[in-house]
């Protein structure tokens, strides 16, 4: 039996767990050493089970906790390239770190198959797509303004899904952020809106996907009873009964999630 866990999602901060057995991997590290860590305390996961942390971009709600994690417990980072360079050379890293690149084909990692995909984002940022030991796959996006073709190739298939589900669109126009960020956050290299996830996660649902994780939803433009609400009116118009048919579930912004199996 593998998991999920996200020890916290949002605009201030992501990160989470992918478990099977003893041995995990964490996706980003947004918020602080200490934070993080105690994250991992309250799920007893052990730092030495840890096979290493995947990243998917630069941008401190992703990255803000990994130096000094880092210089704490050492342990191999992944990424694309372009981001790796940037962490290294902007001291987002801890000097002599071990990075290691990810490109577009399956890699072990550690007792993972870990394949990064690239999304849509105003820097070079990637989901993952991991096989976990005992034959279960899910994917991971967040931070992509579109929904690509090669995105979806990424995502068909899983046994669980972590998708982002930023913005309410309503909240956003009629919010406090001026108009240049608004733009940005609805560009095609911004965010994803819940109407767009609610009808991605409907695509996955038809194609045999249960499980999803609503992830990185934005403190100022969005609520978790949206998000879900948007996505349980989708799937109600095709037929679809969330909690029957399949799991949906709003990701908490600055505390331990629910664990989802697959």
């Amino acid at each position: 039996m593998a998991e999920f866990i996200s020890l916290y999602s949002g605009s201030s901060g992501n990160c989470s767990v992918i478990r099977c057995g003893e041995k995990y991997l964490l996706v980003d590290m947004g918020k602080s050493c200490r934070t993080t860590v105690e994250g991992l305390k309250t799920l007893g996961l052990a730092l030495t089970d840890c096979d290493g942390i995947l990243v998917t971009h630069e941008h401190s709600d992703h990255v803000k906790g990994l130096a000094v994690f880092l210089r704490k417990y050492p342990m191999p980072v992944y990424g694309a390239a372009d981001t790796l360079d940037m962490l290294e050379q902007n001291g987002l890293v801890p000097p002599g770190a071990d990075l290691y690149t990810l490109s577009g084909r399956e890699e072990d990692v550690g007792a993972f198959g870990v394949t990064a995909f690239a999304t849509s984002h105003d820097v070079p940022c990637v989901g993952y797509r991991v096989h976990t030991p005992d034959g279960r796959t899910m994917a991971i996006a967040t931070d992509l303004g579109v929904l690509t073709p090669s995105v979806h190739a990424a995502l068909s298939g899983c046994d669980l899904v972590a998708l982002e589900s930023n913005y309410d669109l309503h909240m956003l126009r009629t919010g406090p952020y001026p108009y240049y960020l608004r733009a940005r956050i609805e560009s095609p290299r911004g965010h994803l809106s819940n109407d767009e996830c609610a009808a991605k996660l409907l695509e996955l649902i038809q194609e045999g996907c249960k499980k999803f994780a609503l992830c990185h939803l934005s403190q100022e433009n969005n609520t978790p009873q949206r998000a879900l609400q948007t996505v349980f009116n989708t799937l109600a118009a095709a037929g679809v009964v969330p909690a029957g048919d399949c799991i949906v579930q709003a990701q908490r912004r600055n505390e331990v999630s629910p664990p989802l199996t697959f």
